[in-house]
């Protein structure tokens, strides 16, 4: 079969049922597995920004109270209306260990200023300026750690005031002013993953700490700020990462956490890329087992559609040989299935056939020489020993047409032939109703045996019923004949006695025949025949003495017969 041909057939429609029996789970898995694989790594991608966010979130709020903690210890004893000494020296000593505070300011329990602190200014002390409506120290009183909001010195360098007021109103406050600049340390150490990293937003959404310190130093510009607040705001207040895009236009995956005390927002974000490389990867795991799977699939599909066509294929090409006449072939199949079964049906069918065609042919064999029940008899009994060659009683019968030598030569081709075929039409047919043995015809003349090569009761008598029932149909068809000007008659001549009976010819070309005297009796007979007549010999007039009407005829001087034989006549018209 050729390949186009397996495409349109029952292949085909296996390779497809097949490949879709298994692809398909294999399909509907991976799809499911790449899902639930993305969902969690959604979720893993999720909590992890989550904690780097408040670790970050962590490391700041660590950083400002830490200086909230160390201002708080200059607000620890009450203030006396003479100078104070050790706190100016504790102050200078706290601007050399925190080099984030810019100044300090510490005002009395009246709201005074007693000494200002700075790393850029002039110092003063004992200024006793009333303070009372300074913003930090009224916060401070009120919330007793006070923050402001972020502030550009010169538009650049954000700085935040702290305010801290003590446990008592007699310690007063201390106001200190923070360069967030040196929160850059603390923002830059913020690592995660390979390009991830951390920025911090007031309030309002500006940014005061980024690993770029150039970025927190445009911090105050619109512009500068937009971008990491629109990061803030996709994320919004609820927790969980939200996707954006960078100051390059890269998407990124952002999450936040607060800062308590000034309500700044720390952000950490990482590429998209970088964060989801792990889904990436999975989802690519999934597509390249997807993929192999398939064509697994497809390779088991194929084999699997092979496997079951052909047995198919060979039962078609047996039923196909059978079908053209081949019984003798026959279709190998051992699957030990329904496949094998219905190839032993096959089988058995063709040896049925075989049988048949045999049973058929030997029939056809014997028809050529045997009257047709003879013939089935012959078969049915299943040996055609009787059909060898033996001496046995038999009687001959003999008969041709008078005149059709000269009608032949007279008459044309056409015309000759459709007188032969009506009157070997008529005598076949008496033939078989008289289950003789027609031996040989030639021209008009025909031989018939009765009696071999199956022994029949009284053959003598049924020969001359043939005989008589022979005259009957041709003088039916002579009287038609003459109608239309074709003048001949019909003789016939019968004898009995031994005869040696049996095949002759070779392999190809069989014929039964009998051999013998009666045999020349019978066609002598024949030839002293005038039309209309029956001349039998003494045998068989005396086998169907007081059964049919015999009439003795004499003595007839026969050819090749030294003596004159008695020869009998019976008239067809009398039975």
């Amino acid at each position: 079969m050729i390949p186009q041909d397996r495409f349109r057939s029952l292949f085909r429609k296996y390779l497809l049922a097949l490949f879709v029996a298994v692809a398909t789970p294999l399909a509907f898995a991976g799809v499911i597995e790449g899902w639930f694989g993305y969902r969690d790594q959604r979720a893993r991608l999720d909590q992890w920004l989550g904690l780097q966010s408040a670790s970050a979130a962590a490391e700041i709020h660590d950083f400002i109270h830490g200086i909230t903690t160390q201002l708080g210890w200059l607000v620890q004893l009450p203030w006396t209306e003479e100078p104070d000494e050790r706190r100016r020296t504790d102050a200078l000593r706290l601007l050399r260990q925190a080099p984030a505070i810019a100044s300090l300011t510490l005002i009395d329990g009246n709201g005074r200023e007693r000494l200002y602190i700075s790393r850029i200014g002039l110092n003063r002390i004992e200024s006793r300026a009333d303070r009372s409506a300074d913003p930090a120290l009224i916060g401070a009183r009120a919330t007793q750690i006070w923050f402001s909001d972020v502030s550009y010195n010169r538009g650049s360098e954000p700085y935040l005031t702290v305010a801290i007021v003590g446990n008592r109103p007699a310690v007063g406050a201390v106001v200190a002013e923070v360069n967030l600049k040196l929160i850059w340390d603390v923002i830059s150490a913020i690592k995660f993953g390979k390009t991830g990293y951390a920025f911090i937003l007031d309030r309002s959404g500006r940014l005061i700490a980024h690993p770029d310190i150039s970025l927190v130093l445009r911090g105050a510009e619109e512009a500068t700020s937009e971008r990491f607040r629109a990061v803030r705001d996709a994320i919004g207040p609820g927790r969980g990462f939200a996707t954006s895009r960078d100051a390059q236009g890269h998407y990124v995956a952002a999450s936040a956490a607060p800062v308590q005390g000034p309500d700044w927002t720390v952000v950490v974000e990482q590429p998209l890329s970088e964060a989801y490389a792990p889904i990436y990867a999975a989802l690519w795991r999934t597509a390249m087992l997807l993929a192999i799977s398939s064509l697994l699939a497809g390779v088991l599909a194929y084999a699997l559609a092979d496997r079951m066509t052909e047995p198919i294929k060979l039962l078609e090409k047996g039923t196909e040989k059978i079908g053209a006449g081949s019984f003798d072939h026959r279709i190998s199949i051992h699957t030990g299935d329904e496949f094998q079964r219905l190839a032993d049906s096959f089988n058995r069918m063709a040896s049925e056939l075989e049988l048949a065609q045999q049973h058929q042919e030997r029939i056809a064999r014997l028809k050529r020489f045997l009257a047709p029940q003879v013939a089935d008899l012959v078969d049915r009994a299943g040996d055609d020993s009787v059909l060898d060659g033996r001496r046995t009683e038999v009687v001959v019968v003999f008969c041709d047409l008078r005149g059709f030598t000269a009608f032949s030569a007279g008459a044309a081709p056409e015309e000759v032939m459709s007188v032969l075929s009506e009157y070997y039409e008529s005598l076949g047919g008496v033939i078989a109703k008289f289950e003789a043995t027609l031996v040989n015809f030639s021209g008009d003349g025909l031989m018939v045996l009765v009696n071999a090569p199956v022994a029949i009761e009284e053959p003598a008598l049924r020969a001359i019923d043939l005989a008589v029932d022979m005259q009957k149909n041709v003088q039916a068809l002579i009287a038609g004949w003459r109608s239309r000007g074709y003048h001949v008659g019909f003789g016939i001549g019968l004898a009995s006695g031994p005869a040696t009976v049996g095949r002759i010819g070779y392999k190809d070309r069989l014929d039964y025949t009998a051999i013998g005297s009666v045999v020349n009796l019978a066609a002598r007979l024949c030839a002293s025949a005038a039309d209309k007549e029956i001349l039998i010999d003494a045998k068989v007039a005396a086998d169907v003495k007081g059964k049919r009407p015999v009439e003795e005829l004499g003595g007839h001087k026969i050819k090749g017969f030294d003596e004159a034989i008695p020869v009998f006549g019976i008239s067809f018209h009398s039975l």
